[in-house]
């Protein structure tokens, strides 16, 4: 919070682009849940357009695929 807030407000004062991308959903980023928060979404929402990118998570599948040659690492060394 104490890095974000300057960058964010030095954007929004010098009226310059920014370009945010977040996990949070825009439900979340409209009902923060404190005025540190309040304060650097505001300025979020009002200098910014959200844009919804709803697809797979590339993280999940990459986990999966790590668990899966994980366990066939395994599987070998244990018939060794």
């Amino acid at each position: 919070m104490e890095q974000m807030f300057p960058v964010i407000d030095s954007r929004y004062r010098s009226k310059k682009p920014l370009i945010v991308t977040t996990n949070l959903k825009l439900e979340e980023i409209k009902n923060p849940p404190d005025l540190a928060h309040a304060r650097i979404y505001d300025r979020i929402l009002e200098r910014c357009a959200p844009v919804l990118f709803s697809d797979k998570n590339f993280r999940e599948e990459g986990a999966r695929a790590t668990k899966a040659a994980a366990k066939e690492i395994v599987r070998k060394d244990n018939k060794i």
